[in-house]
């Protein structure tokens, strides 16, 4: 009888673990267009104002990365030195990357909708 029990409490654990993310699906396809929109100005913002920190102050990716504002901490950032630029990530929905230009700093790339 145990047995039975326990089996049937772990087979409800799964059609609730289901059901929360059918829910969850359900909210981020409601406020998809929320959602990419802050994302991408969240990219957009950070690779900006860490490539200015790291190639225009000197300071290090790592420490750049300590300037982010609250809500963006699953933004990260990548620099790459050759290229002069750094990118920054929200986890599958946006990306972005700023160049250093001299005479004009950090510069956005172009964004293609």
């Amino acid at each position: 009888m145990a047995k039975s029990k326990a089996k049937a409490q772990s087979g409800r654990g799964w059609w609730i673990l289901l059901g929360l993310i059918a829910i969850l699906a359900t909210i981020a396809s409601i406020y998809r267009v929320q959602i990419s929109g802050y994302t991408q100005i969240a990219t957009a913002y950070s690779a900006r104002v860490a490539c200015s920190c790291h190639f225009v102050a000197g300071r290090s990716i790592d420490d750049c990365a300590k300037d982010k504002l609250a809500g963006m901490e699953l933004v990260t950032l990548k620099a790459n030195t050759d290229a002069k630029s750094v990118t920054a990530r929200f986890p599958l929905i946006a990306s972005d990357t700023a160049y250093y230009r001299e005479g004009y700093g950090c510069v956005l790339e172009k964004w293609e909708e």
